[in-house]
């Protein structure tokens, strides 16, 4: 199983710096720094985004806070079906025990 490799913020900033100031093409610049080429791109398109904030925290966020509320309410509608399904089932033997 292959491990995931991190990279400092620095190296980030100092890769995409490369890439906008040398004259040579991404391929060789990702080749010299031993990255994925695309991964080159992703990193400038970040910088170009969000500027001093690119690279702001550890793995990936959710693009949208909203989508994540929205899947936790799920999660919790489910959980709390399952709860009261369990309720019901200990009332129904309880009953039968007496």
């Amino acid at each position: 199983m292959a491990t995931r490799q991190t990279f400092s913020v620095q190296f980030k900033r100092e890769a995409v710096r490369l890439l906008d100031e040398q004259n040579k093409p991404a391929s060789e610049i990702a080749l010299d720094l031993g990255i994925r080429r695309n991964q080159l791109y992703k990193w400038r398109d970040e910088i170009r985004a969000k500027g001093e904030g690119a690279f702001d925290g550890p793995g990936r966020k959710p693009k949208n806070q909203d989508s994540e509320i929205a899947r936790l309410k799920r999660e919790l509608a489910e959980i709390k079906e399952e709860r009261d399904i369990l309720k019901k089932a200990a009332a129904y033997f309880a009953r039968e025990l007496k």
